[in-house]
């Protein structure tokens, strides 16, 4: 089937303007650059760093895009419900904070402790379910229903994908300002918000920049979805550590940016992406949880192909439990 002339859900210019609607809200985190780690990779190594974003998260922006356009909208909504493993979650009741919204936040039972906190701390009420026995979007509906709250999806929503696609039209401008233009950007993937506004925002700007995402082991519905062209759901599998990664299947908005704007996708082990935690505590001095380390784990991999080259990595939350650290800078330096 012919998707070229496919209208796709976001645009450059829906970037833009979220841009400038998070203007004095989400940090413009950095684009760090390691002269000396890229010299013993043998490629320029470039780290969006979004563990520095408000929460830890790229998902503050998304979020808060989100929500300051719904206000603009109906300037009486007063409350927020969403579905989320951690991140999301964490956006959302910071940014329903900050904006002075009731935030109710739909969790699984067996997210990581840091996060449920995390987003409790933030002034959301926390719901818990059953990951593999409840329907978490119909326990969100139900509560929408009953408080008048706006849903806030994790990814299939024009505004979160804009929102996400800020980091992208960040790195383009950071590149040109250190004028590099990147041979390579890859980003993490669930359900794919954050590489398909990633994708918008830096193709606009650099159309011969190769997009990738990365995905856990078991959790590769996006790489299987782009082969069969169409989308494909994850099969029962082992959990990964990369517990913000585990999305069922590819966004029905975003499946489409994917398939027209991305190279393809990585898929990473557990185990590598120990080992680019560890690379990061070491090397980029960075906190990476394991979802997040997902595209670092991805280039390290791919070392061997991109000697000679640029690539920028989001490293898309720093958001890992105390233990998860500790295991990754057990494992020993991965450079040596």
């Amino acid at each position: 089937m012919d998707h070229s002339s496919e209208t796709l859900a976001v645009n450059a210019a829906d970037v833009r303007e979220a841009a400038e609607r998070l203007k004095g809200h989400a940090i413009v985190t950095p684009l760090l650059d390691y002269p000396l780690v890229s010299e013993r990779l043998g490629f320029r190594l470039l780290i969006k760093a979004e563990t520095l974003q408000i929460t830890g998260s790229f998902k503050f922006r998304g979020a808060s895009n989100r929500l300051l356009a719904a206000k603009a909208t109906d300037p009486n909504l007063r409350a927020v419900v969403a579905f989320s493993s951690g991140n999301h979650a964490q956006g959302v009741a910071a940014a329903a904070k900050l904006l002075g919204f009731k935030a109710t936040i739909v969790m699984p039972s067996d997210a990581p402790a840091i996060k449920v906190a995390n987003t409790k701390g933030y002034g959301a009420e926390v719901v818990l379910y059953q990951r593999h026995s409840e329907d978490r979007e119909a326990i969100a509906r139900a509560i929408a229903e009953r408080e008048g709250a706006l849903i806030v999806p994790p990814y299939d929503d024009p505004f979160i994908i804009a929102g996400q696609g800020t980091a992208g039209l960040e790195i383009t401008s950071q590149a040109k300002a250190l004028g590099v233009t990147p041979d390579l950007v890859i980003a993490p993937c669930s359900g794919g918000g954050l590489v398909g506004g990633v994708a918008t925002a830096v193709k606009d700007v650099f159309p011969k920049t190769a997009i990738y995402a990365a995905e856990p082991a078991g959790y590769d519905d996006l790489s299987r979805s782009l082969a069969a062209g169409e989308r494909v759901p994850n099969k029962p599998s082992a959990p990964s550590i990369c517990d913000a990664l585990m999305a069922e299947r590819p966004g029905a908005l975003t499946f489409p940016i994917h398939r027209k704007l991305l190279a393809g996708s990585k898929v990473v082990s557990d185990e590598a992406v120990l080992d680019a935690m560890s690379f990061a505590q070491r090397h980029l001095k960075l906190v990476v949880e394991p979802g997040g380390a997902a595209g670092l784990a991805a280039v390290l991999a791919m070392r061997g192909e991109l000697q000679g080259k640029t690539a920028v990595v989001v490293c898309s939350g720093g958001n890992a439990d105390p233990e998860m650290i500790k295991r990754a800078a057990d494992r020993g330096d991965p450079l040596l």
